[in-house]
């Protein structure tokens, strides 16, 4: 069965380095929750404390109510995907996957029903007797998905997993994983760096820094109302404007560098005239108009669906503009006008970069 996961104030050191200073976290029952950050934010950190491979200096940990700081492993019931696979290269497939429950005392026929179920799911079955020095990097992870699941964990864990795959395959396995733990209904904690992948597959997403949850929700809650400028820069390409606080006629606007108001209706009430925004505006929050910002095409590239353009304003600063296909194509050195879409754009306050609209509620 899934159990729900829940951490209160968690302190994790090494030595005198600290490098989760107080965390708090709910991961529901069957929930696929993912953990995202770059490179040390202390998103593996996390999940090997989760799986007990890491001491805790703070805090308590709960699978459902019972509190397992000082449960060994072993007991924890949980199924581990690694980085690099770490399967065995002189068992075959099938004893790949028998191996945990070998060491459950699972016995025939039992082992095998289940064994060939588990390889039916994640659709290996035809690789059954087969070494892994025969198989490709997918076919490999599909294996050890399968011996983490077989065992019938109450939570799988999965630190970077596809991080070792082509692009092509990433996607694949991916859609692979998710489809796999919407059967299986395991409470899953996936760790990766990847905004896409993370966007792809979560029911929800904490997004880490130092250590610390800046934001949790929704793939589109995290996406279209970040909390904070970070969040807002870390999923996503984006460009930053400067602008502030007006009003006219008792209505809130944001003025830009060339005069420009925008009327925002996300806006949060009551913020201070000429109060200083950071707008962040991601390359589908615009489009092409007879008015609107002057600016130059000075970059073109087409990628298949979509022109990405790179657009110098007459202050100098660049704006990354994305465009379907089937519009009209600028040409490279043309004079156009750029009208931003203010019912999408999200702002921030510039003193602490927090965000000023109604809807970027921590979850």
């Amino acid at each position: 069965m899934s159990v729900s996961i829940k951490i209160q104030h968690a302190v994790k050191k090494f030595g005198e380095n600290t490098v989760i200073p107080d965390l708090s976290l709910t991961v529901r029952e069957g929930e696929f929750f993912t953990l995202l950050g770059s490179s040390g934010c202390g998103k593996t950190t996390l999940l090997r404390m989760i799986a007990g491979f890491n001491t805790i200096e703070g805090g308590d940990f709960y699978f459902n109510d019972t509190r397992i700081n000082d449960m060994p492993p072993h007991k924890r019931k949980i199924g581990m995907v690694f980085q690099n696979y770490a399967i065995f290269p002189h068992m075959s497939t099938f004893e790949n996957v028998a191996f945990g429950l070998r060491e459950h005392h699972v016995r025939e026929p039992e082992l095998s029903r289940r064994v060939n179920e588990i390889l039916d799911t994640v659709q290996i079955s035809e690789l059954r007797d087969r070494m892994p020095r025969n198989m490709s990097g997918g076919q490999q992870q599909r294996i050890a998905l399968a011996r983490a699941i077989v065992i019938e964990p109450d939570v799988l864990l999965m630190d970077e997993p596809l991080s070792n795959l082509d692009a092509k395959l990433r996607v694949e396995m991916r859609t692979a994983i998710k489809r796999i733990q919407n059967a299986c209904k395991i409470t899953t904690i996936y760790v990766t760096h990847d905004q896409e992948e993370a966007l792809a597959i979560s029911d929800r997403i904490a997004i880490m820094r130092k250590g610390v949850i800046q934001q949790v929700g929704t793939p589109i809650e995290v996406y279209q109302h970040p909390v904070n400028l970070f969040v807002a820069t870390f999923i996503g390409q984006s460009t930053l404007m400067d602008g502030e606080v007006v009003y006219r006629n008792g209505h809130a606007f944001v003025r830009l560098f060339d005069g420009t108001l925008l009327s925002m209706p996300g806006l949060q009430e009551g913020l201070p005239e000429q109060e200083p925004l950071i707008l962040c505006i991601r390359p589908n929050e615009m489009q092409f108009a007879v008015e609107g910002l002057h600016a130059q095409v000075v970059e073109r590239v087409f990628f298949g669906d979509t022109i990405r353009y790179t657009l110098r304003l007459h202050n100098g600063q660049m704006l990354e503009m994305k465009q379907d296909i089937h519009m009209p194509i600028r040409q490279i050195g043309e004079d156009v006008g750029v009208q931003l879409h203010a019912d999408v754009i999200n702002a921030f306050r510039k003193t602490d970069e927090t965000s000023v609209m109604k809807k970027a509620v921590m979850a």
